[in-house]
Protein backbone atom coordinates (compact mmCIF):
# COMPACT_ATOMS: atom_id res chain seq x y z
CA UNK A 1 0.00 0.00 0.00
CA UNK A 2 0.88 3.42 -0.78
CA UNK A 3 0.27 7.08 -0.02
CA UNK A 4 0.09 9.72 -3.08
CA UNK A 5 0.10 13.28 -2.14
CA UNK A 6 -1.67 15.52 -5.05
CA UNK A 7 -0.63 18.87 -4.27
CA UNK A 8 -2.78 22.25 -5.44
CA UNK A 9 -1.17 22.73 -8.65
CA UNK A 10 -1.68 19.32 -10.04
CA UNK A 11 -5.74 19.52 -9.62
CA UNK A 12 -6.10 23.59 -10.47
CA UNK A 13 -8.25 23.10 -13.37
CA UNK A 14 -10.11 20.23 -15.11
CA UNK A 15 -6.96 19.64 -17.28
CA UNK A 16 -4.91 18.90 -14.27
CA UNK A 17 -7.62 16.77 -12.65
CA UNK A 18 -8.00 14.76 -15.57
CA UNK A 19 -4.35 14.20 -15.55
CA UNK A 20 -4.61 12.73 -12.16
CA UNK A 21 -6.48 9.72 -13.56
CA UNK A 22 -3.35 9.53 -15.81
CA UNK A 23 -0.61 9.46 -13.01
CA UNK A 24 -3.48 6.63 -11.16
CA UNK A 25 -3.47 4.77 -14.22
CA UNK A 26 -0.09 3.50 -13.92
CA UNK A 27 -0.99 1.82 -10.32
CA UNK A 28 -3.84 0.19 -11.40
CA UNK A 29 -3.30 -3.08 -8.86
CA UNK A 30 -2.29 -0.97 -5.88
CA UNK A 31 -4.00 -0.05 -3.08
CA UNK A 32 -3.72 3.59 -2.65
CA UNK A 33 -4.63 6.06 -0.47
CA UNK A 34 -4.45 9.72 -1.75
CA UNK A 35 -4.29 13.04 -0.22
CA UNK A 36 -5.36 15.93 -2.16
CA UNK A 37 -4.66 19.84 -1.32
CA UNK A 38 -7.16 22.51 -2.04
CA UNK A 39 -7.26 23.19 -6.09
CA UNK A 40 -5.06 25.99 -7.59
CA UNK A 41 -4.91 29.17 -5.42
CA UNK A 42 -8.18 27.97 -3.42
CA UNK A 43 -5.87 28.68 0.00
CA UNK A 44 -4.80 31.93 -0.46
CA UNK A 45 -8.67 32.96 -1.83
CA UNK A 46 -9.98 31.81 1.84
CA UNK A 47 -7.73 33.60 3.31
CA UNK A 48 -8.73 36.75 1.55
CA UNK A 49 -12.40 35.31 2.43
CA UNK A 50 -10.88 35.56 6.23
CA UNK A 51 -9.11 38.87 6.16
CA UNK A 52 -11.90 40.76 4.75
CA UNK A 53 -14.57 38.88 7.76
CA UNK A 54 -12.68 40.26 10.42
CA UNK A 55 -11.43 44.03 8.58
CA UNK A 56 -15.23 43.74 7.32
CA UNK A 57 -14.29 44.60 4.05
CA UNK A 58 -17.61 45.47 1.36
CA UNK A 59 -15.71 42.81 -0.55
CA UNK A 60 -16.82 39.51 0.94
CA UNK A 61 -19.04 38.70 -1.20
CA UNK A 62 -17.34 39.16 -4.15
CA UNK A 63 -14.26 36.84 -2.79
CA UNK A 64 -16.51 34.06 -1.82
CA UNK A 65 -18.79 34.46 -5.33
CA UNK A 66 -14.77 34.22 -6.69
CA UNK A 67 -14.26 31.02 -4.99
CA UNK A 68 -17.52 29.55 -6.13
CA UNK A 69 -17.29 30.13 -9.41
CA UNK A 70 -13.39 29.10 -9.54
CA UNK A 71 -15.16 25.25 -8.66
CA UNK A 72 -17.73 25.68 -11.21
CA UNK A 73 -15.18 25.89 -13.85
CA UNK A 74 -13.59 23.36 -12.91
CA UNK A 75 -16.88 20.98 -12.48
CA UNK A 76 -18.11 21.82 -15.96
CA UNK A 77 -15.11 21.26 -17.46
CA UNK A 78 -14.51 17.72 -16.29
CA UNK A 79 -17.96 17.12 -17.98
CA UNK A 80 -20.73 16.63 -14.84
CA UNK A 81 -24.22 16.72 -15.66
CA UNK A 82 -25.93 19.46 -14.23
CA UNK A 83 -28.35 17.28 -11.73
CA UNK A 84 -24.47 15.57 -10.38
CA UNK A 85 -24.75 15.48 -6.89
CA UNK A 86 -21.11 17.35 -6.49
CA UNK A 87 -22.85 20.49 -7.27
CA UNK A 88 -24.92 19.68 -4.31
CA UNK A 89 -21.88 19.59 -2.37
CA UNK A 90 -20.09 22.33 -3.58
CA UNK A 91 -23.28 24.24 -2.24
CA UNK A 92 -23.19 22.76 0.97
CA UNK A 93 -19.47 23.76 1.65
CA UNK A 94 -20.17 27.25 0.40
CA UNK A 95 -23.19 27.07 2.71
CA UNK A 96 -20.97 26.21 5.74
CA UNK A 97 -18.70 29.10 5.16
CA UNK A 98 -21.61 31.86 5.06
CA UNK A 99 -23.31 30.00 8.31
CA UNK A 100 -19.76 31.02 9.64
CA UNK A 101 -19.34 34.74 8.37
CA UNK A 102 -23.07 35.34 9.68
CA UNK A 103 -21.65 35.54 13.23
CA UNK A 104 -19.40 37.92 14.65
CA UNK A 105 -15.70 36.66 14.81
CA UNK A 106 -15.96 36.06 18.60
CA UNK A 107 -13.16 33.00 18.78
CA UNK A 108 -10.24 34.73 17.12
CA UNK A 109 -8.98 34.74 13.78
CA UNK A 110 -6.92 31.73 14.17
CA UNK A 111 -9.77 29.36 14.88
CA UNK A 112 -12.10 31.44 12.17
CA UNK A 113 -9.92 30.58 9.52
CA UNK A 114 -9.39 26.76 10.23
CA UNK A 115 -13.42 26.68 9.81
CA UNK A 116 -13.06 28.87 6.74
CA UNK A 117 -9.90 27.82 4.98
CA UNK A 118 -10.46 24.26 5.25
CA UNK A 119 -13.10 23.96 3.42
CA UNK A 120 -10.99 24.26 -0.06
CA UNK A 121 -9.86 21.01 0.89
CA UNK A 122 -12.94 19.39 1.43
CA UNK A 123 -14.61 20.61 -2.21
CA UNK A 124 -11.65 19.43 -3.63
CA UNK A 125 -11.65 16.35 -2.74
CA UNK A 126 -15.03 15.77 -3.16
CA UNK A 127 -14.70 16.58 -7.11
CA UNK A 128 -11.72 15.06 -7.58
CA UNK A 129 -12.98 11.82 -5.77
CA UNK A 130 -16.57 12.44 -8.20
CA UNK A 131 -14.58 12.70 -11.36
CA UNK A 132 -12.79 9.13 -10.47
CA UNK A 133 -15.90 7.50 -9.91
CA UNK A 134 -17.26 8.87 -13.08
CA UNK A 135 -14.85 7.47 -15.00
CA UNK A 136 -13.71 3.52 -13.65
CA UNK A 137 -11.57 4.47 -10.77
CA UNK A 138 -13.74 3.31 -7.89
CA UNK A 139 -13.12 5.56 -4.52
CA UNK A 140 -14.20 5.53 -1.21
CA UNK A 141 -13.89 9.37 0.36
CA UNK A 142 -12.46 9.92 3.26
CA UNK A 143 -13.19 13.11 5.85
CA UNK A 144 -10.31 13.16 7.35
CA UNK A 145 -11.43 14.90 10.67
CA UNK A 146 -12.75 11.57 11.58
CA UNK A 147 -8.96 9.95 11.57
CA UNK A 148 -6.61 12.70 12.04
CA UNK A 149 -7.00 14.52 15.42
CA UNK A 150 -5.23 17.26 16.75
CA UNK A 151 -5.21 19.69 19.95
CA UNK A 152 -7.25 23.24 19.85
CA UNK A 153 -3.68 24.94 18.43
CA UNK A 154 -5.49 26.72 15.37
CA UNK A 155 -3.57 27.20 12.41
CA UNK A 156 -1.02 24.76 13.70
CA UNK A 157 -2.75 21.57 15.22
CA UNK A 158 -0.39 19.39 17.07
CA UNK A 159 -1.36 15.66 16.56
CA UNK A 160 -2.36 12.94 19.01
CA UNK A 161 -0.51 10.49 17.66
CA UNK A 162 -1.73 7.56 19.33
CA UNK A 163 -5.12 8.57 18.58
CA UNK A 164 -4.96 9.34 15.40
CA UNK A 165 -3.02 5.94 14.37
CA UNK A 166 -5.68 3.99 15.95
CA UNK A 167 -8.75 5.48 14.13
CA UNK A 168 -6.41 5.22 11.05
CA UNK A 169 -5.96 2.00 11.43
CA UNK A 170 -9.71 1.58 12.25
CA UNK A 171 -10.81 2.97 9.15
CA UNK A 172 -8.75 3.40 5.96
CA UNK A 173 -7.99 -0.80 5.93
CA UNK A 174 -11.54 -1.16 5.78
CA UNK A 175 -12.61 1.41 3.30
CA UNK A 176 -9.44 -0.01 0.98
CA UNK A 177 -11.48 -3.69 1.01
CA UNK A 178 -14.02 -2.08 -0.46
CA UNK A 179 -12.18 0.05 -3.29
CA UNK A 180 -8.76 -0.02 -3.68
CA UNK A 181 -8.61 3.86 -3.37
CA UNK A 182 -9.17 6.23 -0.70
CA UNK A 183 -9.46 9.91 -1.17
CA UNK A 184 -9.00 12.31 1.24
CA UNK A 185 -8.17 15.91 2.14
CA UNK A 186 -4.33 17.02 3.38
CA UNK A 187 -4.00 20.20 5.74
CA UNK A 188 -6.77 19.60 8.02
CA UNK A 189 -7.69 17.71 11.39
CA UNK A 190 -10.00 18.01 14.05
CA UNK A 191 -10.13 18.78 18.00
CA UNK A 192 -11.44 15.95 20.12
CA UNK A 193 -14.68 18.18 20.23
CA UNK A 194 -15.24 18.44 16.45
CA UNK A 195 -13.73 21.48 15.53
CA UNK A 196 -11.80 21.81 12.25
CA UNK A 197 -7.76 22.78 12.66
CA UNK A 198 -5.23 22.63 10.26
CA UNK A 199 -1.57 21.95 10.11
CA UNK A 200 -0.11 24.71 8.94
CA UNK A 201 0.68 26.03 5.67
CA UNK A 202 1.54 23.55 2.82
CA UNK A 203 0.41 20.83 5.26
CA UNK A 204 -0.65 18.61 3.12
CA UNK A 205 2.55 16.80 2.87
CA UNK A 206 2.56 16.02 6.54
CA UNK A 207 -1.04 14.57 6.51
CA UNK A 208 0.40 12.03 3.99
CA UNK A 209 3.45 11.70 6.24
CA UNK A 210 1.32 10.80 8.96
CA UNK A 211 -1.02 8.51 6.81
CA UNK A 212 2.02 6.70 5.48
CA UNK A 213 3.57 5.93 9.27
CA UNK A 214 -0.18 5.16 10.74
CA UNK A 215 -0.32 2.66 7.97
CA UNK A 216 3.15 1.32 7.88
CA UNK A 217 2.84 1.98 3.81
CA UNK A 218 5.27 1.06 1.81
CA UNK A 219 6.37 4.44 0.12
CA UNK A 220 5.12 7.62 -0.08
CA UNK A 221 4.55 9.91 -3.18
CA UNK A 222 4.34 13.61 -3.41
CA UNK A 223 3.60 14.60 -7.41
CA UNK A 224 4.88 17.84 -8.12
CA UNK A 225 4.75 20.55 -11.47
CA UNK A 226 8.82 19.68 -11.14
CA UNK A 227 11.05 16.75 -11.96
CA UNK A 228 12.20 16.01 -8.21
CA UNK A 229 13.77 18.19 -5.42
CA UNK A 230 15.90 20.80 -7.52
CA UNK A 231 18.83 22.34 -6.03
CA UNK A 232 16.78 25.71 -5.75
CA UNK A 233 13.96 27.74 -7.02
CA UNK A 234 14.41 28.40 -10.55
CA UNK A 235 12.95 31.76 -10.16
CA UNK A 236 15.91 32.76 -8.05
CA UNK A 237 18.93 30.50 -9.19
CA UNK A 238 19.06 29.60 -13.31
CA UNK A 239 21.87 26.99 -12.78
CA UNK A 240 19.70 24.50 -10.08
CA UNK A 241 19.72 20.91 -11.19
CA UNK A 242 17.68 18.06 -9.93
CA UNK A 243 18.77 15.95 -6.88
CA UNK A 244 18.87 11.91 -7.56
CA UNK A 245 19.15 11.18 -3.64
CA UNK A 246 18.70 12.81 -0.71
CA UNK A 247 19.80 11.51 2.38
CA UNK A 248 16.85 12.34 5.40
CA UNK A 249 19.38 14.14 7.39
CA UNK A 250 19.52 16.81 4.62
CA UNK A 251 15.99 16.80 3.55
CA UNK A 252 15.26 17.80 7.09
CA UNK A 253 18.05 20.06 7.03
CA UNK A 254 16.54 21.66 3.78
CA UNK A 255 13.26 21.91 4.80
CA UNK A 256 13.61 23.17 8.47
CA UNK A 257 15.81 25.95 6.74
CA UNK A 258 12.09 26.66 4.21
CA UNK A 259 12.97 24.03 1.54
CA UNK A 260 9.38 24.71 0.16
CA UNK A 261 9.00 21.38 -1.75
CA UNK A 262 7.98 19.71 1.17
CA UNK A 263 6.77 20.02 4.77
CA UNK A 264 9.09 20.34 7.51
CA UNK A 265 7.53 18.17 9.58
CA UNK A 266 6.89 15.50 6.67
CA UNK A 267 10.56 13.95 7.17
CA UNK A 268 10.42 12.49 11.19
CA UNK A 269 7.07 10.44 10.65
CA UNK A 270 8.66 8.38 7.67
CA UNK A 271 12.10 8.04 9.11
CA UNK A 272 10.39 6.88 12.00
CA UNK A 273 9.26 3.60 10.03
CA UNK A 274 12.09 3.73 7.68
CA UNK A 275 9.54 4.85 4.70
CA UNK A 276 10.71 5.75 1.39
CA UNK A 277 9.58 9.02 0.12
CA UNK A 278 9.31 9.99 -3.62
CA UNK A 279 9.23 13.09 -5.59
CA UNK A 280 8.07 12.84 -8.49
CA UNK A 281 6.35 14.93 -11.35
CA UNK A 282 2.91 14.35 -12.30
CA UNK A 283 3.63 15.73 -15.74
CA UNK A 284 6.54 13.16 -16.48
CA UNK A 285 4.77 10.30 -14.02
CA UNK A 286 7.19 7.43 -15.41
CA UNK A 287 10.41 9.02 -14.34
CA UNK A 288 11.55 8.46 -11.19
CA UNK A 289 11.74 11.86 -9.28
CA UNK A 290 13.59 12.33 -6.46
CA UNK A 291 14.33 9.66 -3.82
CA UNK A 292 14.38 10.53 0.02
CA UNK A 293 15.49 8.06 2.26
CA UNK A 294 18.53 6.67 4.41
CA UNK A 295 20.91 7.17 1.56
CA UNK A 296 24.55 7.49 2.24
CA UNK A 297 24.41 11.11 0.99
CA UNK A 298 22.95 13.66 -1.13
CA UNK A 299 23.65 13.13 -4.90
CA UNK A 300 25.01 15.18 -6.94
CA UNK A 301 26.36 16.72 -4.08
CA UNK A 302 25.78 20.33 -5.22
CA UNK A 303 24.87 23.53 -3.06
CA UNK A 304 21.43 23.66 -2.43
CA UNK A 305 19.97 27.35 -2.28
CA UNK A 306 16.30 28.04 0.06
CA UNK A 307 15.39 31.65 -0.71
CA UNK A 308 13.11 33.28 1.92
CA UNK A 309 11.43 36.73 0.94
CA UNK A 310 9.44 39.18 3.69
CA UNK A 311 11.86 39.26 6.31
CA UNK A 312 12.37 41.32 9.09
CA UNK A 313 15.47 41.23 11.60
CA UNK A 314 14.68 42.33 15.39
CA UNK A 315 17.74 43.30 17.74
CA UNK A 316 16.71 42.95 21.25
CA UNK A 317 18.99 45.02 24.28
CA UNK A 318 18.66 45.27 27.26
CA UNK A 319 17.31 48.78 27.96
CA UNK A 320 20.67 49.51 30.53
CA UNK A 321 23.42 48.04 28.22
CA UNK A 322 23.44 44.42 30.93
CA UNK A 323 24.38 41.13 29.22
CA UNK A 324 22.21 39.32 27.25
CA UNK A 325 22.46 35.94 29.39
CA UNK A 326 19.97 33.38 29.83
CA UNK A 327 17.49 34.69 31.86
CA UNK A 328 17.16 37.45 29.38
CA UNK A 329 17.49 34.75 26.81
CA UNK A 330 14.50 32.42 28.26
CA UNK A 331 12.34 35.53 28.35
CA UNK A 332 12.71 36.31 24.91
CA UNK A 333 12.15 33.32 23.60
CA UNK A 334 8.98 32.71 26.01
CA UNK A 335 7.56 36.05 23.94
CA UNK A 336 8.58 34.19 20.90
CA UNK A 337 6.65 31.25 21.66
CA UNK A 338 3.56 33.40 23.02
CA UNK A 339 2.95 34.96 19.92
CA UNK A 340 3.57 32.08 17.59
CA UNK A 341 6.36 33.24 15.63
CA UNK A 342 9.39 31.07 14.18
CA UNK A 343 12.93 31.72 13.80
CA UNK A 344 14.66 31.67 10.58
CA UNK A 345 18.24 32.67 11.94
CA UNK A 346 19.03 33.93 15.15
CA UNK A 347 22.52 35.42 16.48
CA UNK A 348 23.63 37.04 20.07
CA UNK A 349 26.45 38.94 21.47
CA UNK A 350 27.22 40.08 25.16
CA UNK A 351 24.77 43.04 25.03
CA UNK A 352 22.01 41.97 22.18
CA UNK A 353 19.83 39.50 20.51
CA UNK A 354 18.89 39.15 16.44
CA UNK A 355 16.25 37.10 15.40
CA UNK A 356 15.22 37.09 11.45
CA UNK A 357 11.49 36.04 10.89
CA UNK A 358 8.86 35.72 8.54
CA UNK A 359 7.51 39.08 8.01
CA UNK A 360 3.71 37.98 9.78
CA UNK A 361 1.54 41.20 10.28
CA UNK A 362 -0.56 39.80 12.47
CA UNK A 363 1.98 38.25 14.75
CA UNK A 364 4.87 41.15 14.52
CA UNK A 365 3.09 43.94 15.98
CA UNK A 366 2.15 42.02 18.89
CA UNK A 367 5.83 40.05 19.04
CA UNK A 368 7.77 43.58 19.21
CA UNK A 369 5.33 45.51 20.97
CA UNK A 370 6.08 42.87 24.10
CA UNK A 371 9.19 42.71 23.72
CA UNK A 372 9.25 46.96 24.01
CA UNK A 373 7.95 46.25 27.61
CA UNK A 374 11.63 44.83 28.93
CA UNK A 375 14.15 45.72 25.82
CA UNK A 376 15.30 48.03 23.62
CA UNK A 377 13.79 46.82 19.88
CA UNK A 378 15.58 47.48 16.63
CA UNK A 379 14.42 45.74 13.15
CA UNK A 380 14.64 46.02 9.72
CA UNK A 381 12.29 45.16 7.25
CA UNK A 382 12.29 44.42 3.62
CA UNK A 383 14.96 41.54 4.06
CA UNK A 384 16.14 38.71 2.12
CA UNK A 385 17.30 35.51 3.96
CA UNK A 386 19.37 32.99 1.95
CA UNK A 387 20.61 29.71 3.18
CA UNK A 388 22.89 27.22 1.61
CA UNK A 389 23.63 23.90 2.25
CA UNK A 390 26.93 22.20 0.82
CA UNK A 391 28.10 25.65 0.16
CA UNK A 392 32.10 26.59 -1.51
CA UNK A 393 33.35 29.61 -0.42
CA UNK A 394 32.57 31.03 -3.66
CA UNK A 395 29.05 30.00 -3.57
CA UNK A 396 28.85 32.68 -0.78
CA UNK A 397 31.22 35.49 -2.82
CA UNK A 398 28.91 35.14 -5.17
CA UNK A 399 25.54 35.65 -3.70
CA UNK A 400 27.32 38.44 -1.88
CA UNK A 401 28.87 40.63 -4.11
CA UNK A 402 27.71 44.29 -4.46
CA UNK A 403 24.52 43.35 -1.40
CA UNK A 404 23.73 45.05 1.60
CA UNK A 405 24.46 42.15 4.62
CA UNK A 406 22.69 42.00 7.69
CA UNK A 407 23.91 39.38 9.32
CA UNK A 408 26.14 36.38 8.01
CA UNK A 409 26.97 32.61 9.87
CA UNK A 410 28.93 30.04 8.84
CA UNK A 411 28.80 26.09 9.79
CA UNK A 412 31.12 23.77 8.31
CA UNK A 413 27.93 22.39 5.58
CA UNK A 414 25.43 25.33 5.86
CA UNK A 415 26.23 29.17 5.56
CA UNK A 416 22.91 31.35 6.04
CA UNK A 417 22.90 35.24 4.71
CA UNK A 418 20.20 38.26 5.57
CA UNK A 419 20.43 40.86 2.99
CA UNK A 420 18.50 43.67 2.01
CA UNK A 421 15.85 42.90 -1.36
CA UNK A 422 16.76 44.16 -4.43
Amino acid sequence: MKVFKFGGASVKDATSVKNVANVLSLFKDEELVIVVSAMGKTTNALEQVVNAYFHKDDKLGEYIEEVKNYHLEIIEGLGFKKDHRVYEELSNMLVEIDWILEEEPARGYAFAYDQIVSQGELISTKIVSAYLNENKFGNEWLDIRDCLITDDTYREGKVNWDLTEKLVMMKIPALLKKEKLVITQGFIGATPENFTTTLGREGSDYTAAILSYCLAAEEMIVWKDVPGVLSADPKYYEDAVKLQEISYLDAIELTYYGATVIHPKTIKPLENKNIPLRVCSFISPKEKGTSIWHHHETKPLVPSFIFKTNQILISISAKDFSFIAEDCLSRIFGVFAKHKVKINLMQNSAVSFSACVDNDTFKIPGLISELHLDFKVLYNEGLKLITVRHYYPSTIEMLIKDKTILLEQRSRHTAQIVLKEE
